[in-house]
């Protein structure tokens, strides 16, 4: 397990403070805010700590409002709004300096039988085996912007394998759709409140990206202010993390300083796992500025 991979699942193991107020920390970066995605695996984190064992996460939603700073920890105040029958409804709020930085709701279901369908997993995408993650990518392309292999060279708790290049090298406007697979670099142990944590942190990878392409941009670009604002996820079937997830997406609209994007995540067996949607800032620096 790679020494980034332990430290995601040391800042997913939340410290709980009283009945309802649970205490997180973030890894020590250069990157002066908080990831969205440990935000939100987090919070789900602090929302199954006060749900019984045998109702699992079917979905959240979730808003950034403040940037987190990685330097204090976060605080999160579960709210148990709901203990019914069938279905069990907590509201997480994320504070930091004595304000809210992320809200979310998240609804959990005992395990119920039921009509089963899924979309199938795209056949046209080459199998991870074909493809070079973006650490490796950086020893053959020597046309990647700074920004973009400064981040790619980081350590992370994720290999992520890019199926489409042309979007970090090109100003082209392309179509905004991408397909990436990604694995944890390290065992997730075999308990599904922890997996759908680790898949809520995933979830936030290259979403904003995909948004751009449409336009010949990216989201390291200068005059660009990039922000998730939204973030919606909706777990469809318990599944594995130990072997690549393909994560398809595509943005059906980007307007008003804003970027819409929907994802998929597949199991390399076919499993729909998880669906995504997420609404960024996609901001002109050159336009008036204003507080998100």
């Amino acid at each position: 397990m790679s020494p980034a991979m332990q430290e995601l699942l040391a800042i997913l193991d939340l410290e709980r403070l009283e009945h309802n107020l649970f205490r997180g920390r973030s890894p020590q970066t250069a990157w002066q805010r908080v990831f969205g995605g440990q935000t939100i695996g987090q919070a789900l984190v602090a929302a199954q700590r006060t749900v019984d064992a045998d109702r699992q996460v079917h979905s959240l939603h979730g808003y950034f409002m403040r940037p987190g700073d990685t330097k204090v920890p976060i605080v999160y105040e579960v709210d148990r709004i709901r203990d019914g029958g069938s279905f069990t409804t907590r509201r997480v709020v994320a504070v930091q300096h004595g304000k809210a930085i992320f809200s979310l709701e998240a609804s959990f279901q005992l395990a119920e039988p039921g009509l089963d369908h899924q979309f199938p997993m795209p056949l046209d995408v080459p199998p991870p085996e074909k493809l070079k993650t973006q650490r490796e990518l950086l020893e053959h392309m020597d046309n990647v912007p700074d920004t973009i292999r400064r981040f790619w060279a980081r350590e992370r708790p994720l290999e992520i394998k890019p199926v489409n290049l042309e979007h970090y090298t090109s100003r082209d406007k392309l179509p905004p759709r991408q397909n990436i697979w990604l694995r944890t670099t390290g065992p997730v142990p075999d308990q599904w409140p922890l997996r759908a944590a680790v898949l809520a942190y995933l979830s936030d990878m290259t979403l904003l990206d995909t948004s751009t392409f449409a336009h010949g941009r990216a989201v390291f670009d200068p005059d660009l202010q990039v922000a998730s604002l939204d973030h919606a996820m909706w777990f469809h079937r318990e599944h594995p993390l130990d072997d690549w997830l393909l994560y398809t997406q595509d943005s059906p609209s980007t307007s008003g300083a804003r970027g819409f994007t929907r994802g998929a995540i597949y199991g390399r067996d076919g499993v729909l796992i998880a669906s995504v949607a997420q609404e960024g800032l996609i901001r002109l620096r050159s336009e008036p500025r204003a507080k998100a």
